[in-house]
C-alpha cells in the first residue's frame, strides 16, 4: 500500500516520481505532481481486499497451478516455469 499511495506523475513531461524512492528533483516539479485517484490508500485497500477475498476460489478453480517465486533472475524465473509447462517427451523402449 505504501509503495503504490506514494507513486505521483508530473503533468507536464509525464515522468513518473515515488516520494520516497525517487522524489522529484526540483521543488518546482514537487509542486506540479499528481496522484493517479487509483492510487489513493483507500482504493488501494479496497482491492487488496477483494484478492483476499477472491483467492481461495481462483485457487480451487485453478488446482494444476504452480507457483513461481518471481524475485529471482529472469532466465531462472522462465527456465522454472518452462519445467513446470513442457512434459517429458515419452521414449521409445
Amino acid at each position: 500500500v505504501e509503495r503504490l499511495s506514494q507513486r505521483r506523475i508530473d503533468p507536464v513531461t509525464g515522468e513518473r516520481y515515488h516520494t520516497t524512492f525517487r522524489p522529484a528533483p526540483t521543488p518546482e516539479i514537487q509542486a506540479r505532481l499528481r496522484q493517479n485517484p487509483r492510487d489513493k490508500e483507500e482504493n488501494i485497500e479496497m482491492c487488496v481486499e477483494s484478492y483476499y477475498r477472491n483467492i481461495k476460489e481462483l485457487e480451487d478453480f485453478y488446482e494444476d497451478a504452480f507457483y513461481v517465486n518471481a524475485d529471482q533472475d529472469p532466465f531462472a524465473v522462465f527456465e522454472f516455469i518452462e519445467s513446470c509447462i513442457i512434459k517429458p517427451l515419452p521414449c521409445k523402449k
